[in-house]
């Protein structure tokens, strides 16, 4: 209390509006997660991770709710609660749920569509502590992902891409996809390639114009896609097969774009010259040091230098390209620039003939800056921009093998990777043999339910409606 910092007067405010309540609940009748619900919907509106907190340590007995609190769902507070934002617990539980229920929840509906899904695995014989383990492995991933957790560089520098074009629609196939990687399924070398096609997909798409509300629904279908012996294949040919307004710009369609969009008023701008600027760079350049520069200025009373080079159509021409690739480039003189002619920002200090940067190499050398000169910068550009956002390529022989993704109730072994270990795979396959032999009337099912590495629970139905499931 000694600490010059602390204000008494405001902790005794504090203290004095603090109110203690005491609700004593009848055993067998009142159900303390429905009391404690109701309760809090006249306050202060709980996060979806709050009321799922409680729901799975509510009932548990005191020394099972410390033990699942210590071990799993504190170390996942913790580690979003390092993100410094709020709601990140609640966005990771959204994807989560969209793994393992196959449907996108409603912001809303992140806790009821929580309890449909646990309820339904209960129903099934699994214990609600199995359900806070997966749920602390997967957030593990998430943090991977999305929140700069990942250790491979590499790694982290594609998942930081994908955070600076803000793509969290596609984190629910990624997660998948992280599942694989974690259990050796796939190399990191080609999770990488999966993360760098995901980014190409959606950066191609921005520049061209396609909607963008659909990507949530056309990653879903992806993890249906994949097969798991040919993992990067499946997933390209899943691209390639994508049609209409879901389909993947090709590279003229995406080349033609860059030339005439309005790069300047481009929501993924910064993202965008930087990528340009540093693609295969071992020494990136720091570009937010910069900022963006219009070679040809805004001004619409241009100098007379400037009407000179664009000649009698100058208005036309600047009002055609002044915000086009061909024209911005990155610079940290832009107030010095001003609208100055192209001769002075060439030959000014710190201008275009002594820059370091590669997005204004040839600018300095120009004599003079027009319409031909910005349509063949832009090209320049947009041929370069190919190699930094590539999209697959696969003979269409091959693309043909491919059918469309099963539907969600099809599922097969390989969609349960804990199942694909060569030791498990062994004793799965012994027990299921086991199990056949009961009765020629028993089938072996494979369902959409995730469960925790530890509790991998197969299905067999018999042709009398019976299902039981055991544990291996």
């Amino acid at each position: 209390m000694d600490d010059p910092k602390i204000d008494l007067a405001v902790v005794c405010r504090g203290l004095d509006k603090l109110q203690v309540v005491d609700v004593h609940l009848q055993l067998g009748i009142d159900h303390p997660q429905l009391v404690f619900e109701a309760m809090n919907s006249t306050g202060k509106k709980l996060s979806q991770a709050d009321l799922i907190r409680n729901f799975v340590l509510m009932d548990l007995p005191a020394s099972e709710q410390a033990k699942l609190w210590k071990r799993y769902w504190r170390p996942m507070e913790l580690d979003f609660a390092r993100a410094g934002r709020e709601g990140v617990f609640d966005e990771f539980v959204r994807h989560y749920l969209t793994v393992v229920t196959g449907r996108i929840p409603r912001v809303d509906d992140i806790y009821d569509t929580f309890k449909d899904h646990a309820a339904a695995r209960l129903k099934h014989g699994e214990s609600i502590d199995s359900i806070v383990v997966e749920l602390r492995e997967y957030s593990k991933r998430y943090t991977a992902i999305a929140l700069g957790g990942e250790r491979l560089p590499d790694l982290l520098a594609a998942f930081d891409e994908l955070a600076q074009i803000r793509a969290d629609v596609v984190y629910p196939f990624l997660l998948e996809v992280y599942t694989d990687y974690e259990l050796g399924v796939i190399a990191a070398d080609d999770f990488l390639k999966i993360v760098r096609l995901v980014i190409s997909y959606i950066v191609r798409r921005a520049v061209t114009g396609y909607a963008t509300n659909s990507l949530n629904t056309t990653f879903q279908t992806f993890g249906r896609a994949i097969r798991k012996d040919r993992y990067v294949e499946s997933i390209k040919a899943q691209f390639l097969r994508l049609q209409g307004y879901r389909a993947f710009p090709t590279d003229s369609e995406f080349e033609e774009k860059l030339k005439t969009f309005d790069a300047y008023h481009f929501k993924r701008r910064a993202y965008f010259f930087r990528s340009l600027e540093n693609f295969g760079r071992k020494e990136p350049v720091p570009t937010e040091q910069y900022t963006i520069e219009h070679i040809l200025p805004q001004n619409e009373d241009l100098r007379p230098a400037w009407r000179a080079d664009l000649g009698p159509d100058w208005a036309e021409v600047q009002a055609r390209y002044l915000h086009t690739l061909g024209n911005l480039t990155l610079t940290g003189y832009n107030s010095e620039f001003s609208d100055r002619s192209c001769a002075e920002k060439r030959e000014m200090t710190g201008g275009f003939r002594e820059s370091p940067l590669r997005l204004n190499q040839g600018i300095g050398t120009l004599a003079v800056w027009n319409e031909s000169t910005i349509r063949a910068r832009a090209a320049r550009l947009a041929a370069e921009a190919l190699t930094v956002w590539t999209r697959p390529e696969l003979p269409a022989e091959t693309i043909g093998t491919y059918q469309e993704p099963r539907a969600d109730t099809e599922r097969a072994i390989e969609d349960h990777p804990n199942l694909l270990r060569p030791e498990r795979r062994e004793q799965f396959e012994r027990l299921s043999e086991e199990v056949l032999a009961f009765d020629p009337a028993v089938v072996r099912e494979f369902l959409k339910i995730r469960v925790p590495s530890r509790q991998i629970r197969p299905s067999w139905t018999s042709s009398h409606g019976h299902r039981d499931f055991f544990s291996c």
